[in-house]
């Protein structure tokens, strides 16, 4: 955990500033800017990548996959830039939840898992690089977007610990247990043999 060096006001501004960032549902603005229709009404629901691949558009689903990581990425970049370690971490996780409750969907928002990886690529490139590899693997392995974002949540914690940020270590824990939390659907359904595979529109 680093050393808190700001007041609990600055904190308090860079959470709000975070989780403001995250909350943009890019997902659902792009499916209704290209065409695509409401996300809520498709696949599963979700407002994430994934779900925006299930309608058959690469691309919407590509720059919804980038647009999410982003804005984990640069809420980390600009609390560190005119802050600290500190304010990144809170920044990071503000993000992350954000992304997962937004105040302007009802707190219904996605899994998470694009956010967490730009957040991990900001926070420490290695361990980032690491998470992305641990997702790609295991979506790969099984074609199960969801048992990629759970590989990669619980490699990413170790990934800190041997590739030096250990002073992360809390924080990823603490995004580790959020994507759990919200994959727990997921696990049933892969428990059950019923999750979808990537690319699959129903």
């Amino acid at each position: 955990m680093p050393t808190l060096e700001h007041s609990i006001a600055l904190l308090a501004l860079w959470a709000a500033f975070g989780y403001l960032l995250g909350s943009i549902p890019f997902g659902m603005v792009l499916a209704r800017v290209m065409g695509l229709g409401n996300l809520r009404e498709i696949g599963s629901g979700n407002i994430g990548a994934t779900n925006v691949l299930r309608t058959g558009n690469k691309t919407a689903a590509a720059l919804t996959l980038l647009l999410d990581g982003g804005k984990g990425l640069v809420a980390v970049l600009l609390a560190r830039a005119f802050g600290g370690e500190d304010t990144a971490q809170v920044a990071a996780l503000a993000a992350m939840l954000g992304h997962c409750y937004p105040v302007w969907l009802g707190f219904r928002g996605g899994k998470g898992v694009a956010t967490f990886l730009g957040i991990l690529l900001a926070l420490s490139f290695p361990v980032g690089l690491a998470a992305c590899a641990a997702w790609l693997v295991g979506a790969l392995a099984t074609r199960i977007s969801s048992m990629g974002a759970l590989v990669a949540a619980a490699t990413s914690t170790i990934a800190m610990v041997f590739l030096g940020y250990g002073i992360g270590l809390l924080l990823g824990i603490a995004l580790t247990v959020l994507i759990f939390w919200r994959h727990r659907a997921n696990i049933s359904r892969i428990k059950a043999g019923t999750e979808p595979k990537i690319g699959k529109k129903t």
